[in-house]
């Protein structure tokens, strides 16, 4: 009888349970987990899987839809103004390697003993925490017929009748936009790697230095591998973010002499003519694109970078061979007593 009494005494019901420690634990461990999870649903994975299906339909946001299966996919290569666009890409793209080296000679430099170092780093920087639509009015003024930029061509001896307008021509007017994004992204990709290189192990400068190796040298042999993962990540980033270049087109130029890139001609055909299901397309063949483009990144990088892994597998299994070799005499002292 006491038994039994003592048993029902320690089961808690959900209620004491629930106010134990472990219950309260127990509560906010799900709540972390489910929260995000259901926000992350919500505004997230829901609103795309209504685009998926949009993008199967004629219709506008507001009126009657009509199935029309993949006739907007088969639209997407059947208007010039679209694959047009999807070429304009490839100039950011080339866009972003120029800014990948720039930003890295910049960091290698700058993460040495420079003068004034943090002044520079804070100039570079400071571009990328300007609003993208500010940016685009100040280049938008920049690049304007007689002004700033031709200003200063003009101080260095160009005649103004002899430049191109920036803006309108349009064999350097993607170029001159393609700057403006070079100009804001280079700092911040700058800090990145100077936060790899500053990860760097100081002993593997010394030994360099002890070896006669040059600046190049150490970049080449020191700094490159040992910051790999961030170079891939940064290039990898860059690419895809190419693909969906927006706000500099769009309040520069606002697409016009055939600078609209992808985003905008996308932006133009939701809003502006309201083809929902045109759009909604548009942005699956985006994602698939970039999906493809990461993956053939990730493949690339993993076949350039083998050789670095390999050395990274010698060294670590050289470290190991020491230590087991340094064990070996203690053990032996262990055994002789």
């Amino acid at each position: 009888m006491g038994t039994n009494t003592a048993a029902v005494a320690g089961k808690k019901t959900f209620g004491q349970w629930l106010k134990s420690r472990k219950g309260q634990q127990t509560v906010i461990i799900i709540a972390f987990i489910i929260i995000p999870l259901l926000l992350l649903f919500t505004f997230t994975y829901l609103p795309f899987a209504e685009m998926v299906k949009f993008s199967f339909y004629k219709m506008k946001y507001v009126g009657a839809r009509k199935f029309v299966g993949l006739d907007n996919y088969r639209a997407l290569f059947a208007r010039k103004d679209i694959v047009s666009s999807l070429k304009l890409c490839l100039y950011y793209m080339v866009g972003a390697l120029i800014q990948i080296a720039l930003a890295l000679y910049l960091a290698t430099i700058l993460s040495m003993k420079v003068k004034a170092s943090g002044l520079f780093k804070g100039l570079i920087f400071f571009p990328y925490l300007i609003n993208g639509i500010a940016i685009g009015f100040i280049f938008k003024f920049f690049y304007t017929r007689g002004f700033v930029f031709d200003t200063v061509l003009q101080w260095c001896g160009f005649q103004l009748d002899s430049l191109p307008y920036w803006l309108k021509d349009q064999s350097i007017n993607n170029w001159s936009l393609v700057g403006s994004s070079v100009w804001r992204y280079c700092g911040q990709q700058m800090v990145l790697f100077i936060g790899a290189i500053m990860s760097v192990d100081d002993t593997l400068y010394e030994a360099a230095d002890l070896d006669g190796a040059n600046k190049f040298q150490q970049f080449k042999y020191i700094i490159l591998p040992s910051i790999k993962t961030i170079v891939t990540l940064n290039i990898i980033l860059s690419i895809t973010g190419s693909l969906s270049a927006f706000e500099a087109p769009f309040v520069i130029t606002d697409g016009a002499n055939g600078t609209g890139t992808f985003f905008v001609v996308m932006n133009t055909i939701a809003h502006t003519n309201q083809k929902v299901g045109l759009a909604s397309a548009m942005a699956v063949f985006l994602l698939c694109i970039i999906f493809i483009c990461t993956i053939l990144q990730k493949l690339f990088f993993k076949f350039a970078f083998r050789n670095m892994h390999a050395d990274d597998e010698s060294r670590s299994a050289k470290k190991k061979r020491v230590k087991a070799a340094a064990a070996q005499p203690a053990a032996a002292v262990k055994g002789g007593r």
